[in-house]
Order: C-alpha cells, then structure tokens, then sequence
C-alpha cells in the first residue's frame, strides 16, 4: 500500500491524484488507520494470517464482494458514485484485497486533506469507527476483496454532514485521536 495526500484537481476519481507528498504509516495510525500486508501463496498460509487478524479483533462473519463493470453491469457506475460519497459508519471497517486494487480516501481531521491509500492485492485495510473516508477503484476498474463484520453482515454509510458530525460514533473517534 501507498498513502499520500490526494492532489485535490479536477478528474476521474478513479486517476491516481498523486500530489507526491507521501503520508506515513505514523500519521495513518494517529488518524487510527491500521495497514497490514498479508501476501497471498499458493499454499494458503495467508488464510491462517487473515484469520488470525479476524479472531484477534473479533470478527465473527466475512464475506466477499466484487466489483466490476462486467459483473455489475447498469449498476457499477451509480455503485462507485455512492461508495465516493464521504461517509463514516458506525463500526470498523476492515478489507483485505484479493484481486485488483482500490483507493481508500480518508480524511485527515486536523487538516481536513484526504490522504489516498493505493490498496492492492495482500493489503489489509483498517478503518475505525466515526473516520470520515470514501471508496473508488483504480483504472483497473475491478475488485475483489473479503469484508469481515463483527456479527451479520451489514454495511451502513452515514454521508458526512451536521447530524453525522454530531453521531456519537463520531465524537468517540475524535476522542479517540484527541480532538477536543
């Protein structure tokens, strides 16, 4: 994985929008954003490591997702628009790339910049609670990824704005880098 600060110009979302200043795994990680890179083998053993991660922040259920022109048809491009939304949830959200690559932004609260994170295969992605952030995919234009949940699956965005702002969620995650 390559974080940097994103270059804020106009274009495909999808582009790099490289500013050439890179960001460090120190500042991802006082913005409370983990990285980890689990290469997959041929023999498997990355499942046992993935696994491990799982157990370790007891998650309880996984599953895939793909995501590509071919596989969603219609339904890719509004897709992608809605996962580039600014959004928090209200739990950890956790990847980890087995085909493909993906941007997650996320937003650097002090200074408000997004800061890209170039996943690609192997790179499991942490994300707490309440961080403000938003998904596209690279111009390879496809992905597979495996989405781990604490209990059933679900997924809830809450698009960025006052109430949000408010969501307690959120004030904890800006507890949590020391916000006040």
């Amino acid at each position: 994985m390559r974080a940097y600060y994103f270059d804020n110009l106009e274009g495909d979302q999808r582009l790099p929008h490289d500013s050439g200043v890179e960001v460090s795994d120190d500042i991802l990680r006082s913005i409370g954003v983990l990285h980890r890179h689990i290469p997959i083998d041929a023999e498997g053993k990355y499942e046992q490591e993935v696994a491990a991660v799982a157990k370790e922040r007891d998650y309880k259920d996984q599953d895939i997702i793909s995501i590509s022109k071919e596989g969603l048809g219609d339904a890719y491009e509004p897709m992608l628009n809605a996962f580039y939304n600014e959004h928090m949830h209200e739990e950890e959200e956790i990847r980890y790339l087995l085909e493909g690559c993906a941007f997650f932004d996320v937003r650097e609260h002090s200074s408000e910049r997004w800061i890209r994170c170039h996943t690609g295969v192997g790179d499991l992605l942490v994300m707490p609670p309440g961080i403000y952030h938003r998904f596209t995919l690279d111009m390879g234009n496809q992905l597979k990824a495996m989405r781990f949940f604490k209990n059933e699956p679900k997924w809830v965005a809450y698009n960025r704005g006052q109430e949000t702002d408010a969501n307690p969620y959120r004030l904890e995650y800006l507890k949590s880098i020391e916000v006040q």
